[in-house]
């Protein structure tokens, strides 16, 4: 399957693909560096191979073998965002169809845009520091020189060296621990994950963490201070990996565990096999996590531009699990709320901007860049119209878990899966050839046609959006707390999107609404953030410091970013959003204050955490 080119990897995996990776860590928690040793075991796919090249970022290589043998390297010109290429040359010559084993001694920089230092004053405990990494989309070069590329899938295995008083977790099975033999006040921790996946998935966690079982193949790791909050938020995980499997087909990572991170991880969640990383802004879904495993890490998007197979396929999959457990309103409610994410994404990219095609071209664009809802929620829009097309939720959901199987451990691309979708439907073909492709594909903007979902749920909301907006002064003391009563806080989040829609509220509504349904008490972070942009929005200076104050107490992208675009555009504020930004940026996540930075147009030369 690894065939063509990835324009975010200089590795020539035409020529050669990993198919295992030995790695060997020893955390230094002081000089903030992995030393590391990296055994891959390459199979090659050509004659008169003598020579390869794996990704880095920042990396100090002191040595390479091939097979035992010392091998030449050579690190070529840095590239902006893909990092260096790592050309290796081997002391023979090999065959189509033959291994060698690579083996790569190196060490990792404290600035490693894969890996996030905590002192143990950021950590909850704050007694010892923490580790974590997050190597989707392209940094796992930053702490393994590998193939970088979602095209290539290999299983490793891993050692790793850390202070005893410290635990060690990967995106592996456990498989035991034992003293360090070279130091005594260290212990190893081996894993090994036996199911071929994408360099993207490696991630390590090193942190004083304790765990709880929450179900017979699943079990919660945080800190101290969050696991039994934790174990208790996730406690319904086995009754939604037996629907997920119910839907899509048999886990096969064995184990499935949840690690709650400390509060400055950029993303809601990263479904690592094995380990998910969730955040303590805890209203993250699981069963967007839980499907990952299914669409994503064992049927995965060949480069980054088709990453919308990854996340279109697991939206309808994570609505597809609300529809059993839930019902099919549920399911229409959630699907309109993500249509409303995709015209704010469009908005904000711009309606002509190519990154909002399902499609993009990513040559010479970094994928961190091109991240968005667009691959989410447009993808799903697709597969919606398709299932009204092709006969109804349970009709696709067959295409979607036969898709599944047929690519299973492999790699695709997006003709792959239009292809195989005009042959599992054969006769309907003349309904697939009416599709507009190139309109959803690769035209930018919001989707050819917008689905009519069912809006039950959603009509208390608009209604009460149409209210607010009609409102004027005489108008508002008609609001009471009665109005938002019996909606849930789906519909809360909901109401408050559709007032993003419109233009700013004046401001004598939005102290209205607090004075009436007291939205600052609520600390659920999905609509404290809606509600504190829309007060930011109609100019409430009381607002302004609880805006940047969330948006500098936790670390996911999706509320950071916003909330400090909403402050920057506050002229009055503007100063102030980019001084918070300075004074917090080195304890955020690199990925997150480099993308923070560009929004608020900070120079990033200015900035030690960059």
């Amino acid at each position: 399957m690894a065939s063509g080119s990835d324009p975010g990897s200089f590795s020539s995996f035409s020529k050669c693909v990993t198919k295992h990776l030995n790695l060997s860590y020893h955390v230094d928690f002081e000089r903030r560096v992995l030393k590391a040793k990296v055994a891959l075991t390459v199979e090659v796919l050509e004659d008169h191979f003598s020579s390869l090249t794996l990704d880095t970022r920042d990396l100090k290589i002191s040595a390479v073998t091939a097979n035992g043998q010392e091998a030449t390297f050579a690190m070529g010109t840095k590239h902006s965002f893909k990092g260096t290429p790592l050309e290796i040359t081997l002391p023979f010559s090999l065959s189509r169809g033959q291994h060698v084993i690579v083996e790569v001694s190196y060490e990792t920089a404290p600035t490693a845009s894969a890996l996030q230092w905590l002192t143990a004053e950021q950590t909850a405990g704050k007694t010892h520091p923490y580790l974590f990494s997050q190597c989707q989309a392209n940094h796992c070069r930053s702490m393994v020189p590998c193939q970088d590329t979602p095209s290539v899938k290999h299983t490793y295995y891993a050692q790793v060296s850390v202070p005893k008083e410290l635990v060690a977790v990967m995106s592996a099975v456990r498989d035991g621990q034992e003293p360090d033999p070279q130091d005594s006040s260290r212990i190893i921790y081996r894993f090994r994950q036996p199911v071929p996946m994408p360099s993207y998935l490696i991630a390590i966690v090193v942190g004083a963490l304790e765990s709880r079982e929450i179900g017979p193949r699943s079990r919660v790791w945080s800190e101290r201070e969050y696991v039994d909050k934790a174990a208790f938020e996730f406690s319904e995980t086995e009754t939604m990996l037996k629907t997920a499997e119910e839907l899509a087909g048999p886990y096969v990572w064995g184990q499935y565990d949840i690690l709650v991170l400390p509060p400055s991880f950029p993303y809601g969640g990263m479904e690592n096999p094995c380990l998910t990383f969730a955040t303590p802004t805890l209203q993250v879904s699981v069963k967007s996590m839980l499907t990952c495993n299914w669409t994503g890490n064992l049927v995965t998007n060949k480069t980054w531009e088709h990453f919308w197979l990854n996340e279109g396929h697991t939206v309808y999959l994570e609505r597809m699990i609300g529809r059993s457990m839930e019902s099919e309103q549920y399911r229409q409610f959630k699907a309109m709320g993500g249509w409303k994410d995709l015209q704010d994404s469009v908005n904000t990219f711009g309606a002509k901007n190519p990154l909002t095609n399902l499609v993009p071209n990513l040559h010479e664009v970094d994928p961190d860049d091109a991240f968005s809802s667009v691959p989410y929620e447009k993808g799903f829009a697709l597969l919606y119209h398709l299932e009204e097309l092709m006969g109804g939720p349970e009709v696709f959901m067959g295409f979607v878990k036969s898709y599944i199987q047929l690519f299973a451990y492999n790699s695709v691309t997006t003709e792959e899966w239009k292809n195989y979708l005009f042959t599992y439907f054969k006769d309907k073909v003349d309904i697939l050839n009416k599709v507009d492709w190139n309109a959803w594909m690769h035209t930018p903007g919001m989707p050819p046609v917008k689905p009519q979902y069912d809006t039950t749920l959603a009509d208390a909301c608009i209604a009460l959006c149409k209210k607010w907006v009609m409102a004027t002064e005489q108008d508002l003391g008609g609001f009471t707390e009665s109005d938002v009563k019996t909606l849930s806080s789906h519909q809360l989040i909901e109401f408050l999107s559709l007032l993003l829609q419109e233009e700013p509220l004046p401001l004598s509504h939005v102290m209205k609404m607090q004075e009436a349904y007291n939205l600052n008490s609520i600390m659920n972070s999905e609509i404290r953030f809606r509600w504190l942009r829309l007060c930011v929005r109609s100019k409430w200076e009381d607002a302004v410091a609880l805006a940047l104050k969330m948006a500098t107490e936790q670390g996911r992208m999706k509320f950071t970013r916003p909330l400090f675009r909403e402050v920057y555009n506050f002229e009055k504020y503007r100063e102030e959003a980019v001084r918070t930004f300075q004074t917090h940026r080195a304890a955020m996540h690199p990925v997150t204050s480099g993308l923070t930075g560009k929004d608020l147009k900070v120079d990033p030369s200015q900035s030690t955490s960059l």
